[in-house]
């Protein structure tokens, strides 16, 4: 018994161990298994891919792939680098990325396998969970960008956004940088890149401007004026015309008082720009005062040059006045006079015959039509060119004087242009032929020279040299012939000087400038010398000018004027002004005028003045409004007993006869341009705008200069106020349209304006359709969205047209298709490096041409993991093998020959090891490891 039970104690102890390795082998399974399952839910199930906005300075805005795990963020290094333009290169298993940084000699290496990062020599360990790899790619913990490659990285929840700061010149942002700098000497050198260009044209007729204004003084028991005045612009022949037109009420009619120019301008036509006929502006050495009336011809063109200098310009009118000053008839810049009426502007000295033309407009209305016309000194011609002018014509004098002067500059240098040419008067009965020479010339250090000799009539020289802190020294110096008799005046020499000096110092900033004016005449001299001080004091505009006359063996006259602009609350300026005479040791006049600004567009002004010499006390009331279609004044005056009443008004009519829009403007447009922008649905797409074809309203745009309006009646677009023959820059901007599937193909322009019209833009709107699908990948029986997979759309011309990135569930869509025929596709070298086949290969299909836009769905592919890819190689019986180092596993000797046995057809891969696709912002593929596109 003992021993059956002995028996049964052994037999159990037999049947205990296979139990016990049954479990044993079960737990080593567990074990076996369990990691990689808890890996695999780590990886699956732990994270979540989205997307995020990626911020850095210069570069700006871009979105790249991240995951979250907890409260820790994984950018995708990758999606990273390619924004930043760094050189990175994946494996096949996408567990290692390799490039350089920044520099080509500076590696980096980031080895999930290894847990870590080598960069420049040094090795960075990782700790768990820094790197995590996805079927998309290698993400890395955030500090670690900060940490080995100097990327401040500051991650925001609550909008999903990356900051990244960093002290490096990225390679990004050194091309951020290059084109903002490429951008900006194109804009200096007046080279925009734009979409399209718009040139000139030359229609037969058009009428398109109109100005006008009334101004009248009434004095009870007086004598009453009124001044009428219309301007009137049009194209005739492809030329610009133009005719103002003046009426004094009980003054006979004076055709010398009436304005007409008819101008042909081309300056794609380098022989001859201009074409000039009626009264024109002669730049005589001679004293004309009359009009003349002629023709000219000149090559030198309308356009403002860009500019190698500047030259101060300073001068004086009525206070409050607004100054426009015109380079080559091209406005330039524009500005208030103080309460002085003094005002400077830097007139930029262009290449070619340089004109200023000052254009002075009073509050009231005063003197708007008066041009002072300055010629600069200083012309320059570009190196081997020349400049031509040819003028003649008659005199409205007396006797109807013929007058003609031709000119020709040559630009010898780039530092020196000399020119000459001769002018006739024929009143002047001692010398009617005035040959002259002249030249200028451009010295290092900011010194300018220019010279010019009229034979028999004068000699004239200028010097004018820039300080290095913008002080500025100009000398003149004239001699006359004394038999001469061009010019009207006796003077045997003139002298100028003046200094300009800028002060500035902490918060203050003010202008001086000193002048001396010498005049020597036959039996004595005639001088004057001003020391002028002008700026802000604690927000005080201020000006204190002293004048000396000095007038042969007679006692000096030295006075100063003290003018002074307070701003006030409530919109309010004071403005005293005085004057005082040291000669005499008495004040010669006050005056404090009080202005306010009333109902946005209107101005109420009061003033009191008194001059003590003459004894006169004058009070003045006044108002004027800015209307949307003219400019209204009216004011009254009371000088001691004489009463005056002031009122003007002026305006002016716009013609836009293709549009159908006429429009009444408060300010001059007789001799401006405009443009008409019209934006239509080409739904032929055939880019003209065709007859049933509907008006896009919700265009917006922006213009380089210009006054835009819209007009709700037809959704066309005005810009008004252009000088004419310049380029303007237009960007339009599609985001506005009420659909989504309106595009425009063109989004920049380039328009040259035409005189006393609106030139008509029509902007074809094309309509896009949109194509979407899903890419879902089967594996093992389980089926599912595939991201970051590259989607090809192909035209019927088989060229590529888009290319989406699928995402993370398998969804992508692609928006801007034109009506036609597609085919989409999965990208190949993708589907290649993956080992992936899709189902099926392409998909065909068509995008109509609607209105709303064609929406295209259901373009589905579905992948399947393959052994062999796509681009295989069929072994035959026998096969040289001097160039295959390995094949099926068997190492073969470059220099030797060896017969293969038949064998069945067996695939080799293709090596695509040097094939590096840079997905999917750039779209670019490397060719080679060795060349980085």
């Amino acid at each position: 018994m003992n021993n059956t039970k002995r028996h049964q104690g052994k037999g159990d102890r037999r049947q205990m161990p296979s139990v016990s390795a049954l479990y044993s082998l079960c737990f080593v399974l567990i074990l076996l298994f369990f990691p990689a399952a808890r890996a695999s839910a780590q990886n699956e199930l732990l994270y979540d891919e989205i997307s995020v906005y990626v911020k850095l300075p210069y570069i700006g805005m871009g979105e790249i792939d991240a995951l979250i795990r907890d409260e820790n963020v994984y950018l995708s290094v990758t999606s990273l680098f390619d924004f930043i333009k760094i050189r990175n290169v994946p494996n096949d298993n996408i567990d290692v990325i390799e490039g350089f940084w920044i520099n080509p000699y500076d590696l980096y290496m980031i080895d999930r396998p290894g847990n870590r990062i080598v960069y420049d020599g040094r090795e960075w360990p990782l700790g768990e969970g820094d790197l995590i790899r996805s079927d998309n790619g290698l993400y890395l913990s955030l500090p670690w960008f900060g940490k080995v490659f100097g990327l401040d990285c500051r991650f925001t929840f609550r909008d999903l956004t990356v900051t990244i700061d960093t002290k490096q010149e990225l390679p990004g942002i050194r091309e951020m940088k290059l084109a903002e700098m490429r951008d900006n000497m194109t804009r200096l050198k007046g080279d925009i890149r734009v979409d399209t260009t718009v040139d000139r044209t030359f229609p037969a007729f058009r009428f398109g401007m109109a100005d006008w204004s009334v101004y009248a003084i009434e004095q009870p028991g007086g004598v009453s004026q009124a001044r009428l005045n219309l301007a009137l612009g049009a194209v005739i022949a492809g030329g610009e015309a133009n005719a103002s037109l003046s009426y004094y009420a009980g003054d006979p009619f004076s055709e010398k008082q009436q304005y007409y120019l008819w101008r042909h301008v081309n300056n794609d036509r380098s022989f001859l720009r201009q074409i000039l006929a009626g009264k024109i502006t002669t730049q005589a050495t001679a004293s004309v005062y009359n009009p003349v009336i002629g023709v000219q011809f000149t090559n030198t063109p309308t356009t403002f040059r860009r500019s190698f200098g500047s030259y101060t310009l300073t001068d004086k009118t009525e206070p409050g006045w607004t100054v426009e000053l015109y380079v080559n008839n091209v406005l330039v810049d524009y500005i208030k006079a103080d309460a002085s009426g003094f005002f400077t502007f830097e007139v930029p000295l262009v290449y070619g015959n340089t004109m200023v033309k000052l254009k002075f407009y009073g509050p009231w209305g005063e003197e708007r039509t008066r041009e002072q016309s300055l010629t600069i000194p200083y012309n320059f011609i570009p190196h081997r060119e020349v400049e031509y002018t040819v003028s003649a014509g008659v005199v409205e004098d007396s006797v109807w004087s013929r007058f003609s002067r031709a000119s020709v500059s040559y630009g010898a240098t780039r530092f020196l242009t000399l020119g000459g040419g001769a002018e006739y008067l024929s009143s002047v009965s001692s010398t009617p032929v005035m040959p002259f020479v002249n030249a200028s010339l451009r010295l290092p250090g900011n010194v300018l020279l220019s010279g010019e000799y009229t034979h028999g009539v004068r000699a004239r020289g200028r010097l004018s040299y820039r300080f290095p802190a913008n002080i500025q020294l100009d000398l003149d110096y004239i001699r006359y012939d004394k038999e001469q008799e061009a010019i009207s005046y006796n003077y045997l020499e003139e002298r100028r000087a003046s200094l300009s000096v800028p002060l500035r110092i902490k918060k203050f900033s003010a202008y001086s400038r000193m002048s001396y004016y010498n005049i020597v005449l036959p039996l004595t001299n005639y001088t004057t010398a001003e020391w002028m001080v002008a700026g802000a004091v604690r927000g005080v505009n201020t000006n204190l000018t002293t004048y000396g006359l000095f007038v042969g063996n007679a006692d000096p006259g030295i006075h100063s004027q003290l003018s002074l602009a307070i701003r006030l609350p409530g919109e309010f300026m004071i403005m005293p002004q005085t004057q005082y005479n040291y000669t005499d040791g008495e004040f010669m006049t006050a005056r404090l005028g009080l202005e306010k600004r009333v109902l946005e567009k209107g101005y109420v002004n009061l003033s009191l003045e008194r001059n003590f010499r003459h004894n006169i006390t004058m009070g003045e009331i006044g108002m004027r409004y800015d209307f949307s279609f003219a400019q209204a004044g009216i004011s009254a005056r009371q000088t001691n007993r004489q009463s005056t009443l002031v009122q003007y008004a002026r305006g002016s009519f716009i013609n836009d006869r293709p549009t159908g829009w006429l429009k009444a403007d408060n300010r001059t447009n007789v001799g401006r341009g405009g443009i008409s922008v019209v934006a239509f649905l080409d739904l032929n797409a055939n880019g003209i705008y065709d007859a049933g074809e509907q008006k896009v309203p919700g265009l917006n745009i922006r213009s380089s200069s210009g006054t835009l309006e819209r007009s709700d009646k037809d959704t066309t677009i005005h810009i008004t106020g252009l000088e004419p023959y310049v380029k303007y820059y237009i960007e339009v901007d599609e985001t506005s349209f009420e659909n989504v599937s309106w595009r425009l193909d063109k989004k920049s322009y380039a328009v040259v304006a035409d005189p006393n019209m609106l030139k008509l833009i029509e902007i074809p709107v094309f309509v896009r359709g949109e194509a979407t699908g899903m890419v879902m990948l089967t594996d093992r029986g389980v089926t599912k969205g595939l991201g970051r997979m590259i989607v090809n759309f192909n035209s019927s011309a088989n060229e590529i047209t888009g290319r989406a990135l699928t995402e993370d569930d398998g969804y992508y869509s692609w928006f801007g298709l034109p009506p036609g025929k597609y085919s989409v596709s999965i990208d190949s070298s993708q589907l290649s490096r993956l080992k992936l086949v899709p189902e099926p290969e392409s998909i065909e299909f068509t995008v109509r041409g609607t209105v709303e836009g064609d929406y295209v769905e259901g373009l589905d592919f579905n992948l399947r993991k393959a052994d062999l890819v796509a681009d295989t190689v069929i072994m035959h019986d026998s096969v040289l093998v001097d160039d295959i180092p390995e094949i099926a596993g068997i190492k073969t000797g470059t220099d030797t020959l060896k017969i293969v046995p038949p064998v069945p057809a067996r695939t080799v891969a293709k090596d695509t090891s040097y094939l590096v696709i840079h997905e999917v912002t750039r779209e670019l593929v490397t060719i080679t490891e060795d060349y980085y596109a």
